[in-house]
């Protein structure tokens, strides 16, 4: 058999989905079933006075109005069950996207006739907005937590003060990241009915199901074994589908009238009701010596939670522990908030923390070596993290570590020369018009790959073979519910697991998700399904081919094997705990690392940049499916130009003012680089399946600071505020200028 990995396998699910015969949640419908609509909150901080749904009732085709009486156990939460399902008569809302009711009827215009009739009375109280202000405690958002800190986390290494003093260049600025919608193609949408084995079954897009069933089981009050989850095709995710959103809905609705019910949110309501990429505050400040060797990093982190707490204390420990990059610094000081206000949730978002963290870190390391006057490669690689190489956090690199790799692949493939000892930057090229300027920049990042900080990250997979009448495989059936997302980590299994059984990966069939038939995988997060799910998939066909084998010495005549398998990541390679005072651990199982060269252009009589060319390294430990990896990189591309260039969800006064695509500005093919090389750089890790590791979420994290660094280096001027729209651009370039007799703001 020839060698099925580091093939350009088609993608298993490619055929059905671009010919559309592949379904979708909202794609399913039942005979009888009825249609539900959500009854929002109006304010983002109100106590709910009243809510009446007599006149609801009484719209023709409104079979029931649901609210929070109707709800077995009115909280949930993938953290700490701190949402309610239904704001009852008497409660709080904490954000416009609570939901008060749920209208139940028997056509999705008489839901939505229902909906408009219900009548709710507040008592409006100023929301809490700015989590820089909410930090201090003047107003609480919960009243009964005592405080908006929802959690302090620091590294504390070294002496400080005494480290700076002896600089030779010191570095410190203040960024803003903004808060960004997930924006994937499908809005959520849900099918539950009651199964013939009487368990509540919701047909959902989901990113752990098994999370799920944890947490509809608590608010309906009954076991888990009675509720089950299917997972079929999913249009896009990116975090977004981590917390539920309206599973608990439907399944109120199932659960009381004991009939199918459907909803499906319009794309005002996907971007109302699911949390967002948390926005940072950060002071950032770095000294170096003459050299540039790093001496101290400092830095303060405000993250706003928004509404519920959601994910945020392990992206503000993701956040946290990559503050300081992939380099090498002595003394290390790093304090990290997570704060409560009445915006939007902040919750997990592709970079989970290290997107935030790279953009800082990447920009002050490009500052240190203009005011030393070396070269940015030059300056980064000075300092870069390498094998055995200790963190911030005090624990040693593994084995793979590839940041030095990654880099000076990305910078040879964009031009870059190395003679002496000395790198010199390639030329930026000529611009294509008087008031266009060009500029070069880099960055490096990297990522936790699996989850960390002593969690027990596990997966398991369970293979089912058939057996020829020569004992030969005739079909291999994986099951296990490791999500598919888009990503292709369905093929990527199917190849994982032909390589192992020694077949063909078209006998191979990756089953769909279901928690009835599929072991529990743990989330399609934290760049982990091809570590974890490929260690499991591996490791049980491993053991289906020695039962295979003996099944050929016995001859038993059996026509199938089954095996499965649970891999535990603490058991290759443990994490730790956060110590408490100092911030040291030993706190990832495995990591991603990535680095890209941006060429861009800057009209500097409007701000507008356009990227030229864009060169991305990224290691994969070993390409899987080279394809599919070239996806993933140019995916993780295209978000990040949109994060350092035009997305922001907007809040005024906690009150979203970013309610549609006309109103959020994602990057469409048109605006992607003129010219993109993808590099993948394979330096195995040990303990990954052949060597891979994972690369969902690596690609994104270089290039907003990439191409912040490049249009500073056209323009001499850094924007430190996310986006960097053309009037962010525009102004920072001419802080003292006015615009129709107004005089210039300081927005960046």
């Amino acid at each position: 058999m020839s060698e099925v990995i580091g093939r350009s396998v088609e993608r298993a699910d490619i055929a059905t989905k671009v010919t559309g015969r592949r379904k979708y949640p909202q794609d399913f419908s039942m005979e009888g079933q009825l249609y539900a609509k959500v009854v929002w909150a109006e304010h983002p901080r109100a106590r709910v006075v009243q809510v009446d749904t007599s006149v609801a009732k009484a719209v023709p085709g409104v079979v029931d109005v649901l609210t929070a009486e109707d709800v077995p156990v009115n909280e949930y939460g993938i953290q700490t069950c701190d949402q309610p399902v239904l704001v009852a008569a008497g409660g709080m809302t904490y954000w416009t996207g609570d939901r008060v009711a749920v209208v139940v009827a028997e056509t999705p215009a008489a839901a939505e006739q229902g909906r408009r009739c219900v009548r709710v009375v507040y008592d409006v109280l100023e929301p809490v907005a700015d989590a820089r202000e909410a930090i201090r405690d003047q107003v609480l958002v919960h009243q009964g937590k005592g405080t908006n800190l929802i959690q302090h986390l620091k590294i504390h290494r070294g002496d400080a003060a005494a480290a700076f003093a002896r600089a030779d260049a010191v570095v410190e600025s203040l960024y803003e990241t903004p808060c960004v919608e997930h924006a994937f193609l499908q809005p959520e949408a849900c099918l539950g009915y009651i199964d013939r084995d009487g368990r509540m079954t919701l047909i959902v897009a989901a990113q752990w199901p098994a999370d799920d069933l944890r947490q509809l089981a608590h608010l309906l009050d009954v076991s888990q074994e009675q509720v089950r989850e299917l997972v079929p095709a999913i249009g896009g995710s990116f975090g977004g589908r981590e917390d539920m959103s309206l599973q608990p809905l439907v399944a109120i609705c199932v659960h009381k009238l004991r009939c199918p019910v459907k909803m499906v949110w319009t794309r005002e309501e996907s971007i109302r009701g699911h949390g967002k990429r948390h926005a940072f505050f950060i002071r950032y400040k770095t000294g170096c010596n003459r050299d540039g060797t790093l001496l101290a990093i400092e830095a303060e982190c405000v993250s706003d939670a928004g509404a519920y707490e959601s994910t945020s204390t392990v992206v503000l420990a993701n956040a946290v522990s990559f503050m300081t990059g992939p380099y090498f610094c002595p003394v290390c000081w790093v304090d990290g908030y997570a704060v409560y206000t009445n915006n939007a949730p902040g919750m997990a978002m592709r970079g989970f923390g290290a997107s935030q963290a790279a953009v800082t870190y990447e920009l002050q390391m490009d500052k240190m070596a203009r005011a030393l006057g070396m070269d940015p490669v030059e300056f980064r690689l000075k300092n870069i993290l390498v094998e055995g190489s200790e963190r911030s956090t005090g624990n040693r690199m593994p084995a793979g570590t590839a940041a030095r790799e990654c880099l000076v692949a990305a910078a040879g493939a964009a031009g870059w020369k190395e003679t002496e000892g000395k790198w010199i930057r390639p030329d930026a090229g000529r611009s294509s018009g008087p008031h266009k300027r060009r500029g070069i920049g880099v960055a490096c990042a990297y990522k936790n790959v699996g989850y960390s900080f002593g969690f027990d990250d596990k997966s398991t997979a369970r293979v089912h073979l058939r057996l020829g009448d020569k004992g030969d495989i005739a079909s291999a059936v994986i099951h296990t519910a490791a999500i598919e997302v888009g990503q292709g980590v369905s093929t990527v299994l199917a190849q994982i697991a032909a390589q192992a059984l020694g077949t063909a990966v078209e006998k191979v069939h990756v089953a769909f998700t279901d928690t009835a038939t599929s072991p529990d995988a743990g989330s399609c997060s934290a760049s982990r399904l091809t570590y974890m799910s490929g260690n499991a998939v591996y490791r049980a066909c491993l053991e289906a081919v020695a039962r295979h084998d003996a099944i050929l010495r016995d001859e038993t005549g059996e026509l199938s094997v089954e095996a499965q398998y649970t891999f535990r990541g603490r058991s290759y390679r443990p994490t730790t705990d956060w110590d408490p005072i100092s911030g040291a651990c030993d706190p990832h199982i495995s990591y991603g690392f990535g680095a890209q060269v941006a060429l861009v252009e800057v009209d500097v009589e409007t701000g507008e940049v356009q990227v030229i060319g864009l060169w991305a390294a990224n290691n994969v430990g070993k390409a899987i499916n080279p394809a599919a990896l070239f996806g993933q990189s140019a995916g993780g591309v295209h978000m990040g130009l949109g994060y350092a260039l035009s997305e922001e969800i907007v809040h005024r006064e906690a009150r979203l003012r970013t309610r549609r695509f006309s109103e959020y500005y994602v990057p469409t093919a048109l605006d992607m680089p003129q010219q993109f090389v993808d590099i993948q750089v394979e330096c195995p890790d040990p303990t990954g399946p052949y060597g891979a590791t994972g690369v969902g979420e690596v690609p994104l994290l270089p290039t907003a600071p990439a191409i912040l660094n490049a249009i500073a280096d056209a323009t001499g001027v850094y924007v430190n505020v996310l986006p960097a729209t053309p009037e962010r651009v525009w102004r920072r370039m001419y802080p003292s200028a006015s615009i129709r007799g107004r005089p210039g703001l300081a927005v960046v």
